[in-house]
């Protein structure tokens, strides 16, 4: 047999070669394939085999010019050779139109209108017909058994998806999901990755959740393992973000700069500012991370909240080298002078302020009286003090401080002339 008749007989088309008229499982009685038919479909198909589809379909027109001499079923099978030849040689609008004409004939077996309906609904889906995808396949479902129907649903999913209708597409691939682990097999991927995309474009982040978890259990890939992270992320379910991500990282997953910066910044939102640092100081060494502005702030950041003041104030001044030159000095004056740092808050805050322009200058001269105050150079302190009592938003806290800084510098006299 060769292969055109393989994959009928295969697709349960009966090849019926009696003069007599069979009855294939319904009411209206279908007349026979006779031999002579049948023959002239096997040389078209022979022909195929050895020269070309193009061939073979000439062949098939030859007996097209006859096909007012046949009865429905012979017909029926003609126009299945066409089908079926062009789709094999990629013309998937042919093969839909010839398959067309296989199920608008009648009388034919119901075994053929239901196996050609089901490829007709394939075909259309991959030709973009989306809705008479659907059509194809409510025609099926009228001849197809109950347990025939789950194989439906993962292409009525895929039209209704397609076609942009998703809360139409929910239902199928759920009950096909549903269906196979009752069954206790494991959902095929390419189902939970299409019910992803539905409950995604449905805004259904929690179901996207779902699918993605038995998508990293099942077909564990680096790429669900950190849409997983990011999902539960969107879902502020920071604890599993940061399990799944360091999962992730543990299994050699989070290798790109994005994704280690991301995984730094769950670290820094978990309270794990230190273990922020780390990382990043890591793939600093290792140069996968650049070490620019952003990153550079970032990690300063993060050795801030970690409590290294001395290393922040040093990340600080690198990333002043890179940009943003006077507020990343003042993040490091402001440092400094928290740490009793007064020499090193001083320089830094006068460079803050030669650099350029400042969010808060007048920080800054608070920032100077202060150490002024704490090196007992109180003169200093309180011009310092005037200085960022010119600000309004810093104007309060300098007069205090400048009051503060006199009844020191009186209390200073007093004791010198105690001393005379």
């Amino acid at each position: 047999m060769n292969k055109l008749l393989k994959t009928l007989a295969c697709a349960g088309v009966a090849l019926f070669v009696s003069a007599q008229p069979v009855l294939a499982q319904q009411t209206e009685r279908v007349p026979a394939l006779r031999e002579k038919v049948y023959s002239q479909l096997a040389r078209a198909q022979s022909v195929a085999d050895e020269q070309n589809n193009a061939a073979g379909i000439a062949v098939l027109r030859e007996i097209e010019s006859r096909a007012d001499s046949m009865n429905s079923y012979e017909r029926a099978m003609l126009w299945n050779f066409f089908g079926f030849m062009h789709y094999d040689n990629g013309d998937t609008t042919k093969a839909i139109e010839y398959f067309g004409k296989v199920v608008n004939e009648t009388p034919i077996p119901a075994s053929l209108k239901k196996s050609t309906l089901f490829s007709l609904s394939q075909l259309a889906l991959s030709d973009g017909q989306y809705q008479k995808s659907l059509t194809y396949l409510s025609d099926w479902k009228t001849l197809a058994e109950e347990k025939e129907l789950a194989k439906a649903w993962i292409l009525e999913a895929q039209a209704y998806y397609q076609k942009g209708d998703y809360a139409a597409a929910l239902e199928p691939i759920q009950r096909a999901i549903e269906n196979a682990e009752k069954k206790g097999d494991i959902a095929k991927e390419n189902w939970l990755i299409l019910a992803r995309a539905v409950h995604y474009e449905l805004g259904q982040t929690e179901g996207v959740a779902r699918m993605l978890e038995q998508l990293v259990v099942n077909y564990s890939k680096p790429e669900y393992w950190l849409q997983l992270a990011g999902i539960y992320g969107q879902l502020e379910q920071n604890k599993k973000q940061l399990a799944v991500l360091e999962a992730a990282y543990q299994q050699g997953f989070v290798t790109t700069a994005s994704d280690i910066r991301n995984l730094a910044q769950v670290y820094y939102l978990n309270e794990l500012p230190y273990e922020a640092a780390q990382l990043m100081q890591k793939f600093f060494d290792e140069g996968v991370l650049e070490r620019n502005l952003s990153n550079q702030k970032f990690y300063a950041q993060s050795l801030t909240q970690a409590k290294e003041y001395d290393a922040a104030i040093a990340a600080y001044q690198t990333a002043a080298d890179l940009g943003d030159t006077a507020e990343m000095l003042a993040q490091a004056a402001q440092l400094a002078i928290n740490i009793d740092n007064n020499e090193q808050a001083l320089q830094l805050a006068k460079r803050a302020l030669s650099a350029g322009e400042v969010k808060s200058p007048g920080n800054l001269y608070l920032v100077q009286g202060m150490a002024h105050v704490n090196n007992k150079d109180f003169e200093q302190a309180i011009t310092a003090f005037a200085r960022a009592a010119e600000f309004e938003e810093t104007q309060a806290a300098a007069q205090q401080w400048a009051k503060y800084a006199k009844a020191q510098e009186k209390h200073a006299q007093q004791m010198a002339n105690i001393d005379i």
